[in-house]
């Protein structure tokens, strides 16, 4: 038996049904998903899967386009559903993320390239963090800690091991687990 399929199928298990409380709550109007963290999110997460298909990823190239599917659809949502409470700062990094890409798309190095893609999708959590200081019930905590375990599935269904296959799982991973971690935190000191 293949454990790379297993861990595979097993990261697309937990990161489909990550969105099912996701989606639940943001229908109902408690969780708010922000317009700008999720349209870099989309850039972001359709380069990675290149990323992953030329370093050989393997069965991780499935649960990639899972996610690729579910933060498209996630954006699409956010123009009727996504909070409304964009500041300056919100516009900067999404300004300064898209800037970022396009040097991406020019510098033509797949590694480099990789560690920008990996970055500026951490930055791009920045003002998911900032919403979630004011109002930590604004994110469904289970769906990021979900996610995060899905990151390590993913990371395990990974056919080889190099920087352009890892970094960026291993990037969301920490990315999602401190989002997690953050909400949790915030909800028992406000």
């Amino acid at each position: 038996m293949d454990f790379k399929i297993v861990f595979s199928l097993l990261a697309c298990v937990v990161s489909l049904v990550a969105y099912f409380p996701y989606f639940r709550d943001m229908f109902l109007h408690k969780t708010k998903p922000h317009l700008y963290t999720w349209i870099i999110w989309a850039i972001t997460i359709i380069t990675s899967f290149f990323g992953i298909y030329y370093g050989g990823g393997g069965w991780a190239l499935v649960y990639s386009a899972i996610l690729c599917i579910e933060v498209v659809g996630t954006l699409i949502f956010c123009f009727k559903y996504g909070t409304k409470n964009i500041t300056k700062s919100d516009t900067v990094v999404l300004i300064l993320a898209l800037l970022a890409i396009v040097v991406w798309w020019q510098l033509k190095q797949p590694v480099l390239s990789i560690f920008m893609v990996s970055t500026i999708d951490v930055a791009a959590y920045i003002p998911s963090f900032r919403k979630s200081y004011d109002d930590p019930w604004s994110e469904t905590a289970l769906s990021w800690a979900m996610f995060a375990i899905a990151n390590i599935f993913g990371i395990l269904s990974l056919q080889n091991y190099n920087l352009l296959t890892v970094t960026y799982l291993i990037a969301i991973f920490f990315a999602n687990a401190s989002l997690c971690a953050f909400c949790l935190i915030r909800r028992k000191i406000v």
